[in-house]
């Protein structure tokens, strides 16, 4: 009896010291699936591509069963799988980012870019255009990019304040601004410096000229969704801040960048807001009333 006692305890006592020898090991957190949210501004396959590896690396460190990169062709897209937090994962251009964190509560995890390469948004005109600054563009049309884009809507929305304009088109990516202005159905268009700088040589027989480059433009950065629980947002930026530098290159974060600052971006996201209704009015008459100064609402 007494050796019966004896086997017992020692039974009892390995199975305490294996608890908590397991107890060290903290499991990956696993789910069904994971989705991330990319723009592609209808690039489709070749633009999705990048993220095959980062997609089957995060699908081994997560275990989750199933990881989709789902695309968006514009940000008025992007914008409403944000708002019905479709994504769990996203990499948001600037104004997607603006709205996600000041609207709904994305986390933001990784920037896309160095903080010092700050982007800036231009109004473009033909070059034999007789436009020469922003006040000219009083009565004219206008291309503007969808709801979403800093660069192609907000800040461009915003330096136009105050202009009564015959009409505004809405451009679903930026190559398209500059199709519409080559085909002269508009005489402005607003789009990003890059994309600009990317997409004219697309037009070698039109030539663009710039009339007006707004202030600076914070990176793009990854998000995480509120909906994915708080211990898995950590499992996953620790995951993402552990990859491979050419798989994280690939996907176009960077781990150890300084995560910019978005408080002026949406402050400015928010004065725009007003104009939103008038903007699809046939004249758009874009004035507001407002005590602060625009230069006030952006530092």
């Amino acid at each position: 009896m007494f050796y019966r006692r004896l086997l017992l305890v020692k039974i009892l006592v390995l199975i305490g010291l294996l608890s908590i020898g397991c107890g060290k090991k903290t499991p990956a957190p696993s789910s069904e699936k994971l989705t991330i949210g990319v723009v592609s501004y209808g690039d489709g396959k070749v633009s999705l591509d990048k993220y095959n590896r980062f997609k089957d690396y995060i699908a081994t460190k997560t275990r989750s069963i199933r990881v989709d990169v789902e695309p968006a062709y514009n940000e008025l897209q992007a914008v409403t799988q944000i708002q019905r937090k479709n994504w769990d994962i996203v990499f948001a251009t600037p104004g997607l980012a603006a709205i996600a964190i000041g609207k709904e509560l994305y986390v933001p995890l990784f920037s896309m870019e160095s903080v010092s390469r700050r982007q800036r948004s231009l109004l473009i005109v033909l070059n034999d255009s007789p436009i020469r600054e922003i006040k000219d563009l009083s009565n004219k049309t206008v291309a503007l990019g969808e709801p979403g884009s800093a660069s192609g809507y907000y800040l461009p929305l915003y330096d136009l304040y105050g202009l009564t304009l015959s009409k505004i088109r809405f451009a679903p990516t930026p190559k398209s601004t500059l199709e519409l202005l080559r085909d002269s159905s508009v005489e402005a268009g607003a789009l990003s410096q890059r994309d600009f700088e990317t997409h004219k040589r697309q037009f070698p027989n039109t030539k663009f000229r710039i009339i007006h480059t707004s202030r600076s433009i914070p990176p793009g950065v990854v998000l995480v969704a509120p909906t994915v629980e708080a211990n898995r947002q950590q499992f996953l930026q620790k995951v993402m801040a552990e990859a491979p530098a050419d798989i994280a290159a690939d996907a176009g974060y960077i781990p150890d960048a300084k995560v910019p600052k978005y408080k002026q971006l949406i402050r400015l996201v928010e004065k725009v807001r007003p104009l939103e209704p008038a903007v699809k009015n046939i004249p758009a008459v874009l004035i507001r009333n407002q005590s602060e100064s625009q230069e006030q609402a952006f530092e």
